[in-house]
């Protein structure tokens, strides 16, 4: 049933749709018998253009269809007695060719008629007219003589045509006049000056009349207009234009206060029609020219329906509604006062609609009423015809009751069909509108097609259709799915036309629905399918952007929608299609511009349509770059010091500027180079500038945004100032001896702009600092530096430099101290004094150096010191020397990280800026004893089930006399918890101990350390696991060595070997992971790794490797793996070797009872054998010579006895082998060249033995096939060959 299913969509767009359905009338189907109705027809007023054919529409339909006739202004139009009219077939649209004929001719009133047996429908009276477009009538204009600031109007007066013609002046270049608030075009065509001016002068103001039917254009004579300024021309010659023309009008041409040129008077009147437009208008006179403005004095005006045209003077109301009438105010006002007029507007109304009749299905019996309500002012006549024929006019029907705008029909009658009509007119117009009556008995039928699916959004409403026909109507009912209720309730609505409505459908309301439609005559059903779709949503929505020129705009739009639907995205640039430009590149969630420009500027939506709804999201797209270069630089308020700089700022390009960075080039000094002299703010287009003399300056602009530097301006024009004596002294003035004997003394020199003046030079000024003589100075050009001769080694000076040029000398100087040239200490620090602290720290003390003797400037004292060897050795042993630079003038030091128990040696000496001075005598220290440093090794050797070995080395760095060592050993259980602590004291000379008494099959750990008089040194651990009980205990032979490093979450990973098959591995473990394994493979094999899970908690570990290979070799390993099985942590690999079996095994092949057990049974076998042999054998049997003679075949030989087996051939009748025997594929049986070999008698594999050496095959004969004959001989097994291979 699916694929017949008729999907439709049922979404916002066929809300229309349904709630039309609603509302229009009954629909009989066209298979059943029904009166005329009037499909299409001509509009009541209809203007027809005389170039062309008359075109009357006039469709209807009806069962049978129906029949056209027409009447021409009240009488029988005879179409046929017309050659020039035409009526279309099955139509009653009439075709008149006037070509030849006028179309006046065929003016009037005409109606159509369609009948057929069950009635007679009739058109409105559609009035013919024909368009017009008159000539202006000749006339000759003088020309228009005014005084300059009166008003004026320009009358157009237009020939009446129909319908009215368009009205617009211009000029003899058809262009149009220019309007403004002054000059202005009235509703009638006028042209209004409120008042003129003398550029009003000219001679082709010309009134143009288009008519729009038939597309023409008439033109008025061109009007002169001649403006005068009274005041210019001489009174005689103003006397005799008076005179002469008397064209001026009285209006005064001055100042004046506004008057209303149309309307005229304080107040007007003007009727408007209902569902119209009105159009109010003022036009006023005055100078200055007056403003107009509306208000209505009785209410608002409506914003929605109301815009005002023509400069204000035109009030346009749209679709004009009974609320639209009152008075409206019209005030003009300019600066010399104001005038008002009131317009009284009436609203009028046509005959319109309140409830037009509707068809009406009556079955026989039924009662059915028809109403034709319309309202209008005046109230509208209402006039009731049946079939054409005014119901007064028409016989007397007992069933019909007329009741001004109500018929009423009962007990109607099969046959009594027919179409009503209802006439509503006033003064204004008319309605006239067709019902049929169609008496009919009918079954329901459903119209809507069956299986038809219905998609909606989630949320919205649905409507499920259930048109229907019946007679009498038939009643609606629904269903969902397999539910037996009637759907009439929250959330479901049942309309009167059938169809099911779902206020806020949701996906529980996705289903089956059936519509059932029943009366008296019979029931149909009909089934809809409904699915409720997802909205279609926009998750990420792009985003407002501001990019740069040339760079790159990305616009993301994330969707998500329905899975069943199929979306379509599309990108509007500003509501429009994109460019077609490559750089626009749309991907599946994203817009991508490459490069943009400022034509890409605007905003950018993501449109996601699906075939039931679309959301979409916008964003806007800014483009910045960086701003124009300023123009038009000029320079203002010049002085001697300053100017004022003035600019043009340049296009901001969307980014506002932030500041304009004003330079300049001197010409004089540097020419070609720019430097920043100031800054302004963004919004300043001006600048203050400070300058300096004997410049020769020039000027730029760059404006600063977000996005970076505009060019430079142009420059300005360049500007000179006056030399001067300088205004800055050099900088940056040092005095600093290079030598013992001289004083550098140093500049930072001026620049060129900072000379203020040619002849630039400095004067250079020095003394010796607090003592009594003058100042010595020297005058350089073209210098930073000045050396000063012949002075004291490192004594105070006061220098000073001055900046002079030809204009006179800068300002006085400062004086700055420095100091002459150092020389190299002369002594070294005596008294030199060391106080030990502890065994690595000492302290040093000594005097300090005079300060005539240090020469220079004192930087500090320099501590050298170094280790001559250890108090345990006898023979030096010096190691690196160590220095230590205590800066300033200190005395004494701290001397770290020194090593307890040994002899060191130091001296010092004075350091200056120059050098080292020479070093004091050495000094000898001895540091006393501390505690040792690590024992160097400890080691567990000859685990057994109750003792074990530890050896162990001395520390590296005794740091005294050793006293002894310590022990502590611990139990550590499975679960890592620590046993009772055993304490044991060794002398410093032994190296080795044997721990007895302890636990078999545990885990110790031992704690090891060295000790002298000044207590006991770090401690190292160790851990060993004793073997257990029930194993037969041997010292393993382990080799280990490294094959790869350790990983960090492994320590002490010690193994130990268990009996002939078995090694205990253990370790320490601390890292966060558990899936820990043990890994072993047998040395040099390439097979994989053998995996065993272990424990992998942290702490001590344990694990017991069984079923290992006597006398093989196996490399074990630690490792931590990941859920994904990659190694995290690896152990080193530790290589063990397990003892070869022991001699003094049994071996059961050399026992005698086994080899007494295993002739017993060969005897069997052989027995069991001789009996199958002989039951085979029974029957059917020749001699091998026959055999050969039947045959002649050389190729077939009979056996030899040699060959253990039988000279003779089974017969043909059975051909099985015996039991446990194999055949080869080829039908060959292979022997090797000794008869004894026990593998003839096995499976074709070698023998094999169990771990006693008793032998494991099983025995078979063989049989060999003749491929050429066909023919099949059985072989038995020979007892003499199986004897022989126990002998």
């Amino acid at each position: 049933m699916d694929r017949k299913r008729k999907w439709v969509l049922s979404s916002g767009a066929l809300l229309v749709l349904f709630l039309g359905c609603m509302t229009t009338a009954l629909e009989v189907p066209l298979d059943l018998p029904q009166p005329p109705t009037i499909t299409h027809q001509s509009p009541k007023d209809f203007i027809i253009d005389p170039r062309e054919n008359i075109l009357i529409y006039c469709e209807a339909k009806g069962k049978p269809h129906p029949s056209f006739s027409w009447t021409r202004n009240g009488t029988h139009f005879d179409v046929e007695k017309d050659s020039k009219v035409l009526m279309k077939p099955s139509s009653g649209t009439l075709v008149i060719d006037i070509s030849g004929e006028k179309a006046e001719a065929y003016e009037g009133i005409y109606q159509c008629t369609a009948r057929n047996e069950h009635g007679t429908a009739v058109s409105n009276n559609i009035f013919i007219r024909q368009s017009r477009s008159p000539l202006w009538s000749k006339e000759r204009k003088e020309a228009i003589m005014v005084q300059v600031g009166v008003s004026l109007v320009l009358q157009c007066g237009p020939p009446a045509g129909l319908p009215p013609p368009i009205i617009f002046w211009m000029d003899n270049n058809f262009q149009r006049l220019p309007q403004n608030t002054r000059v202005s075009q009235a509703l009638n065509g006028d042209l209004y000056f409120s008042n003129v001016l003398l550029d009003d002068t000219r001679n082709d103001y010309i009134c143009y009349a288009r008519f729009p039917h038939t597309q023409t254009i008439q033109q008025k004579q061109p009007i002169t207009v001649k403006v005068l300024d009274m005041d210019a021309i001489n009174e005689t010659v103003a006397a005799l234009y008076n005179y002469t023309n008397n064209l001026f009008v009285d209006s005064p041409s001055g100042e004046r206060r506004p008057s209303f040129m149309a309307p005229l008077g304080r107040s007007s009147t003007q009727m408007a029609l209902r569902g119209g437009v009105l159009e109010l208008e003022c036009i006023a006179e005055g100078l200055p020219t007056p403003e107009v403005s509306w208000y209505k004095e009785s209410g608002d005006l409506p914003s929605s329906r109301m815009s005002f045209h023509n400069f204000q003077k035109t009030l346009k109301i749209a679709d004009v509604m009974e609320a639209d009438a009152g008075d409206y105010r019209c005030t003009a006002k300019n600066s010399l006062g104001s005038a008002h007029h009131t317009i009284k507007v009436n609203v009028k109304a046509a005959p319109f609609w309140i409830s037009a009749p509707r068809n009406l299905i009556l079955a026989p019996k039924e009662t059915g009423i028809l109403t034709c309500r319309v309202s209008g002012d005046p109230k509208p006549q209402i006039a009731w015809s049946v079939n054409g024929v005014p119901i007064k006019d028409s016989p007397k029907d007992t069933s019909r009751k007329v009741e001004d705008d109500t018929v009423i029909l009962s007990d109607v009658q099969t046959g009594s069909s027919a179409v009503y009509q209802c006439n509503a007119s006033n003064e204004f117009g008319y309605l006239l509108a067709n019902a049929f009556v169609n008496v009919l008995a009918e079954a329901p039928r459903v119209l809507t097609p069956p299986n038809n699916v219905y998609q909606v959004i989630t949320n919205n409403p649905a409507f499920l259709d259930c048109a229907s026909f019946g007679s009498p109507i038939p009643t609606i009912t629904w269903f969902k799915d397999s539910q037996t209720s009637i759907l009439n309730r929250d959330p479901y609505v049942i309309h009167n036309n059938g169809t099911l409505e779902i206020n806020v459908a949701q996906s529980l309301n996705s289903g089956k629905y059936t519509c059932i439609a029943s009366n008296n005559l019979g029931t149909r059903e009909n089934h809809v399918y409904l699915e409720v779709k997802e909205p279609t949503r926009i998750l990420a929505q792009p985003e407002y952007m501001v990019v740069q020129r040339n760079r790159k705009a990305v616009f993301e739009c994330k969707v998500k929608h329905d899975p069943t639907l199929i979306p379509t995205m599309n990108w509007l640039k500003d509501n429009g299609e994109l460019p077609d430009d490559e750089r626009f590149l749309v991907d599946t969630d994203s817009l991508t511009i490459n490069e943009v420009t400022e034509e890409d500027e605007g905003t950018y939506t993501c449109v996601m349509n699906t075939t039931l709804d679309q959301d979409s999201a916008s964003a806007m797209l800014t483009v910045v770059e960086e701003p124009d270069p300023p123009t038009d630089l000029e320079l203002t308020d010049q002085r001697e010091r300053s100017v004022q700089l003035t600019w043009i700022p340049g296009d901001e390009h969307n980014s506002p500027t932030q500041k304009f960075l004003v330079q300049y080039e001197d010409l004089l000094h540097q020419a070609g180079v720019w430097h920043n002299l100031t800054e302004e703010e963004g919004t300043k287009t001006t600048a203050h500038l400070d300058l300096s003399p004997y410049a020769y300056y020039s000027f730029r602009v760059l404006a600063v945004n977000h996005v970076g530097y505009s060019q430079p301006s142009q420059p300005s024009r360049q500007y000179r100032t006056n030399p001067a004596a300088p205004d800055v002294n050099p900088t940056d003035v040092h005095g600093v001896g290079t030598e013992h004997n001289n004083l550098v003394i140093s500049w930072k020199e001026l620049t060129g702009l900072q000379s203020n003046g040619p002849g630039l030079q400095y004067k250079v000024n020095w003394r010796q600092k607090d003592v009594e003589e003058d100042w010595l100075s020297e005058t350089v050009a073209n210098a930073s530096k000045y050396v000063v001769s012949g002075t004291p080694t490192f004594v105070p000076y006061e220098v000073k430099v001055q900046a002079v040029n030809d204009y006179g000398n800068g300002p006085a100087p400062e004086a700055v101290v420095g100091y002459s040239g150092e020389d190299v200490p002369m002594s070294a620090p005596e008294s030199v004094q060391v106080l030990v602290q502890n065994g690595t720290l000492a302290e040093v003390h000594w005097e300090p150096v005079l300060t005539s003797m240090v020469r220079g400037r004192l930087q500090g004292y320099k501590v050298s010191y170094w280790r001559e060897r250890s108090l345990h050795q006898a023979e030096a042993q010096q190691e690196e020397q160590q220095v230590l630079l205590f800066s300033g003038n200190r005395t004494d030091g701290r001397l770290p990280g020194l090593k307890p128990y040994s002899l060191y040696t130091l001296n010092i000496r004075v350091v200056n800026g120059k050098g080292e001075g020479p070093p004091s005598p050495n000094h000898n220290f001895e540091t006393p004893e501390g505690v040792p440093g690590p024992p160097s090794f400890l080691r567990i050797k000859n685990t057994d089930m109750d003792s074990l070995t530890l050896e162990w080395g001395p520390p590296q760095d005794n740091n005294g006399r050793l006293t002894g060592y310590t022990l502590k050993y611990q139990p550590v259980n499975s679960s890592n918890e620590l046993g009772p602590v055993e304490e044991m004291m060794f002398p410093a000379n032994e190296t080795t101990v044997i721990l007895a008494d302890l636990k078999y099959s545990t885990r110790y750990k031992f704690y090891f350390n060295a000790k002298t008089i000044k207590g006991s040194g770090p401690t190292i651990t160790e851990e060993a696991v004793t073997i257990m009980d029930e194993a037969f205990i041997q010292q393993p032979i382990v080799d280990v060595f490294k094959v790869r490093p350790i990983g960090p979450a492994f320590t002490n990973v010690n193994s130990s070997v268990v009996g002939e098959e078995g090694a205990v591995i253990s370790w320490e473990y601390f890292g966060p992971d558990k899936n820990v394994y043990v890994e072993y493979i047998v040395e040099n094999s390439k097979e994989d790794w053998t995996k065993e899970c272990v424990n992998g908690s942290s702490g001590s570990q344990t694990h017991l490797i069984k079923g290992l290979k006597p006398g093989t070799s196996y490399r074990v390993r630690l490792v931590v793996k990941d859920h994904s099985e990659a190694t995290i942590h690896s152990t080193e690999e530790l290589v063990i070797t397990l003892p070869a079996m022991k001699s003094d095994q049994v071996d059961l092949a050399t026992q005698g009872w086994f080899i007494g057990l295993m002739c017993a049974i060969a005897l069997l076998i052989l027995v069991l054998l001789i009996i199958c042999f002989i039951k085979r054998n029974k029957g059917g049997k020749y001699p091998v010579k026959e055999k050969e003679d039947a045959h002649q075949d050389p190729e077939i030989q009979p056996m030899k006895d040699d060959d253990g087996t039988f000279g003779e051939y089974s017969d043909t009748e059975d051909h099985k082998p015996l039991k446990g025997s194999r055949t080869p594929s080829n039908g060959t049986v292979k022997r090797d060249d000794s008869d004894d070999s026990l593998v003839d008698y096995g499976e074709g594999g070698d023998g094999q033995f169990n771990e006693d050496g008793s032998f494991i095959g099983q025995y078979s004969g063989k049989k060999e096939k003749d491929t050429h004959e066909g023919n099949e001989s059985s072989e038995a097994p020979s007892p003499v060959n199986a004897m022989n291979s126990f002998v």
